[in-house]
């Protein structure tokens, strides 16, 4: 590669550094942005995407039953606990990526989509952008309830927790609605054609929403 080409792969991935933030103040211009599948797009977009892939699954890990639980039944350090979370989060985010995307690049074909299987992991990613910030709500998680954020019955188990459980919640489907935006602006649908492709990755959020309130 030349210098020439260097540089200018190095002043895009810059740029989709900084088109990460605009997520949460203009998703759909993103989400535009991610028509450019070209390999040297795709390329530029990476390390964003694997940033905001772990994050998210981080988050994910820290708000799921078994980590909220992990001090019931097992003897854990702060230690112990940190290396599992972080185990977890490699899991979450390779299976979370791979398999959620899937969902969505399979929603896009059955409503007769051009996309790639690559760009429908990217469009996902940065959905989950929402997900991914809600992490710096745990400093103060961790300050006000400590160790209790991973044992049953602790002193967040009141309406402090219930608060932070909304906010789970409102950010799942401040996800979701990203997805649907993304899939309707990178391919240029109608809301209908959309709807169609979003119901097989819906799926799963339903499912973690009746789960987290008992519905199941």
């Amino acid at each position: 590669m030349s210098a020439q080409a260097e540089a200018t792969q190095s002043s895009l991935e810059r740029t989709w550094w900084l088109r990460l933030g605009t997520v949460f103040t203009d998703p759909k211009i993103v989400f535009a942005w991610l028509r450019d599948d070209t390999d040297e797009a795709a390329q530029a977009r990476q390390e964003p995407v694997l940033a905001v892939g772990f994050l998210a699954a981080c988050a994910g890990v820290l708000t799921s039953n078994g980590i909220s639980h992990a001090l019931d039944d097992f003897g854990l350090d702060g230690v112990d606990l940190a290396v599992v979370i972080l185990f977890a989060t490699l899991i979450y985010g390779i299976v979370g990526y791979f398999f959620l995307g899937a969902l969505v690049y399979v929603g896009e074909q059955l409503a007769d989509g051009l996309g790639s299987y690559r760009r429908a992991r990217h469009i996902l990613a940065f959905a989950c952008a929402p997900l991914a910030l809600s992490l710096v709500l745990w400093p103060v998680r961790l300050a006000l309830y400590g160790a209790d954020n991973f044992r049953s019955g602790g002193s967040d188990s009141g309406t402090g927790g219930a608060i932070f459980e909304g906010i789970e919640t409102a950010v799942v489907l401040w996800c979701f609605a990203l997805l649907v935006l993304g899939i309707r602006t990178a391919n240029g649908w109608s809301w209908r054609r959309t709807a169609i492709a979003a119901a097989v990755p819906a799926l799963v959020p339903a499912l973690a929403l009746a789960r987290a309130y008992g519905a199941i």
